[in-house]
């Protein structure tokens, strides 16, 4: 593999850590070759890796722009409040804070700044769609709060509204936390506010997965109703691996405070730049179609699937990922995985709403587009790889010749040229 796209910088490396140099490419290759379906996954441009890249990696400044503890800290102060300007223009949000190392670490912001351990947090059940910060046990959430979680129902897959408010109104939680990591349907945000007037809680929406959606103006937006935002900013929002909180106004102090010097010392300065320029990129016309596209793209290959028998929760999809019951194929998620992985497909087992596997095996896998959709992919491509991923998943056909159809697909439409 080149390492044209690298540049003059890549060569040193490869001169100096040769095996580091490698698995890099390799890495590189792996991504060019291959579909990437991870719904939490994306292509960075250039220009978010060159910032993430870039001597702002060797500041530290710990403390906020003109308030830090170290000297020389002005250009640093200028990236951190562009970032923070861009996105509280992008979002509509009246505080924003950058500085999250991750979407984990924004959410323990969020409950530093208006919790204690012990306090009672209304939150979205793990295996019903919920990230592992919304109260699971293995988790510091579930081990330091009274989590109550509450899920969707049965019939219709869909978040159960009044067994949210029922709850709210018997344990009168802190908190009240709506989003997920695997729920293809939007959140009524509106609904979910007149719960938290009516039981007194904080609203806090984790929009980890859909608010690259929500900066593309492909979906409504949180930020209206929520006392807070956490995120991350990476996903359908394509910058870098980091996370990132929005806030009321009344709200800035706590969660400042929280992230520094509560749970972070010095921010990565060279992330904070790269989300900035990721933020940049999102408030462009041509970004707004992208997120479209990337709505129509998991619509099209969830009903694709669903063509080859593989069930799509809920009926389909609102957002950037579709979850799919593989039960009537007979075919666990984790077996799924396994042969897609042998085709040159990357997506992951998942647990389905009232799952009877263990979330180890899972019946069912989850499949997002935000990657696929940067490449330049669209409809047509969508009923190729469903079809792809039915032959994958059924063990017809020899893993290597689909593997080959792959690449042929994939080299139609590149990850990063070369």
């Amino acid at each position: 593999m080149s390492s044209e796209f690298w540049g003059p910088d890549f060569d040193a490396l490869k001169s100096q850590d040769p095996e580091i140099a490698t698995i890099i490419l390799d890495e590189l290759e792996r991504q060019r070759d291959g579909l990437q379906l991870i719904a939490s996954e994306n292509f960075t441009s250039p220009a978010v890796l060159a910032a993430l890249g870039s001597t702002l990696s060797n500041k530290y400044a710990e403390g906020y722009p003109g308030k830090r503890y170290y000297g020389g800290c002005a250009d640093v102060d200028r990236a951190e409040i562009l970032g923070i300007e861009r996105a509280k223009a992008l979002f509509g949000a009246e505080h924003a804070n950058l500085q999250p190392h991750s979407g984990a670490s924004a959410n323990i912001a969020v409950y530093a700044a208006f919790t204690k351990p012990g306090d009672t947090v209304l939150a979205m059940s793990l295996p019903h769609g919920g990230h592992l910060t919304h109260g699971s046990k293995v988790n510091f959430s579930g081990k330091w709060f009274d989590i109550v979680s509450y899920g969707v129902r049965q019939d219709t897959e869909l978040i159960d509204y009044d067994e949210l408010r029922d709850l709210a109104m018997k344990h009168r939680p802190k908190m009240i936390c709506s989003g997920a990591t695997a729920y293809p349907r939007l959140v009524d945000f509106e609904k979910v506010r007149e719960i938290c007037d009516e039981s007194g809680a904080i609203m806090w929406v984790d929009a980890a997965h859909f608010i690259g959606l929500v900066a593309g103006k492909a979906i409504p937006s949180p930020v209206p109703y929520a006392d807070v935002v956490s995120f991350t900013t990476h996903k359908v929002l394509r910058g870098p691996r980091g996370g990132m909180i929005l806030s009321k106004s009344a709200h800035a102090a706590a969660i400042d405070k929280a992230i520094f010097p509560g749970l972070q010392g010095g921010p990565l300065m060279h992330a904070v730049a790269a989300k900035a320029v990721a933020l940049k990129e999102a408030s462009t016309p041509a970004y707004q179609s992208y997120a479209k596209s990337v709505i129509a793209n998991a619509q099209a290959l969830s009903s694709g699937l669903a063509e080859h028998g593989m069930r799509s929760v809920s009926g389909g999809t609102d957002t950037h990922l579709a979850l799919i019951d593989l039960q009537a194929l007979g075919v666990n998620g984790a077996d799924a995985e396994k042969r897609c992985d042998a085709a040159g497909i990357t997506l992951n087992k998942n647990s389905i709403p009232f799952d009877p596997e263990a979330p180890s095996v899972t019946s069912g896998i989850r499949v997002g587009t935000p990657a696929v959709t940067t490449q330049g992919m669209g409809i047509p491509e969508m009923a190729k790889i469903a079809e792809f991923i039915s032959l994958a998943v059924r063990g017809k056909g020899d893993p290597a010749e689909i593997r080959a159809q792959v690449t042929e697909l994939t080299h139609a439409f590149p990850a990063y040229p070369r």
